[in-house]
């Protein structure tokens, strides 16, 4: 793991600054643990430097550290903290958000192209000393901003090639695919998130995925770990959490806004996905981000 070290240096230098030409890289340093929080991770190659993260998808824990990736290929929505940083040692990560143009140039330069099997929308790997490297060399450009126009493409090609030998190339030739099976559970996964305050119905899901119910409900969970209705729950309760921490309106007001009828049954499920009830979790979220520490 001694290319960590140096990419660890590149990342320490650039975390937080964003590139012209590269919109779609991240560099997170993260000097203290954090709180478990509510997220959606949209399709993205992700990989830890330094420290260790913890996320939760569905009923699944997952904690990874130096050297590993996580490779998201739907808008998944997940927990998760940081549980190992310091100032001495901050969490650092590089995050970066998939093009599917991108992914598609590199499949048409491989000469295997596999019947594509149904893949759950997220994966963990370790990377190997090639896939580290090309992770470097993507950071590295950003030392040299004159070359970002030419490179930055070229480097992010590299990097999904790598990717491509990985244990992650299935799942990335289905977000290249514009017909895959996973396109079309995207398809449906966008409805939801543009109609998440509606009462809907797996019928009108499965249609819009152009799939059976049954095969529509086995497809979909094996991507988000979730049920149809249970990821609606879920986008419904992020915006919820959105609303009530920056003082838009009241519990009631709130559970209303985004789909809820019974203001028990939105707190009761409130305080199922977030641990306390909407109100007192506000307060909670607002306290922290005030110390800085969210």
């Amino acid at each position: 793991m001694d290319k960590l070290d140096d990419i660890r240096a590149l990342a320490m230098r650039h975390a937080g600054v964003k590139h012209p030409g590269m919109p779609r890289l991240s560099i997170y340093s993260i000097t203290q643990p954090t709180e478990l929080s509510a997220l959606v991770y949209d399709p993205m190659a992700f990989i830890v430097l330094q420290g260790t993260k913890r996320t939760i998808i569905g009923d699944q824990v997952f904690e990874y550290g130096p050297g590993q990736t996580m490779v998201v290929a739907a808008e998944i929505t997940a927990m998760g903290q940081i549980i190992e940083a310091s100032p001495e040692q901050p969490f650092l990560a590089i995050n970066l958000d998939l093009d599917p143009a991108v992914i598609m140039n590199v499949v048409l330069y491989l000469s295997e192209t596999p019947e594509l099997q149904m893949q759950p929308g997220f994966a963990f790997s370790m990377a190997n000393v090639e896939l580290i490297g090309a992770w470097q060399r993507l950071l590295a450009v950003c030392d040299r901003p004159k070359e970002i126009p030419v490179m930055a493409l070229h480097l992010e090609h590299e990097l999904m090639f790598r990717l491509m030998l990985s244990p992650h190339a299935e799942m990335l030739r289905q977000i290249a695919g514009v017909d895959s099976r996973l396109s079309h559970i995207r398809r449906a996964m966008a409805w939801i998130r543009e109609h998440y305050t509606e009462q809907l119905s797996v019928e009108d899901m499965a249609a819009i995925a152009g799939m059976s119910e049954t095969v529509f409900h086995r497809r979909f969970k094996a991507v988000t770990a979730l049920s149809p209705l249970q990821y609606q729950k879920h986008i419904r309760l992020q915006e919820a959490r959105r609303r009530m921490v920056a003082k838009e309106a009241d519990t009631a007001s709130v559970s209303f806004a985004v789909g809820y009828k019974s203001t028990s049954q939105f707190s009761r499920e409130y305080k199922r996905l977030f641990g306390e009830p909407p109100r007192r979790d506000a307060e909670i979220v607002q306290t922290r981000v005030g110390a800085g520490l969210q």
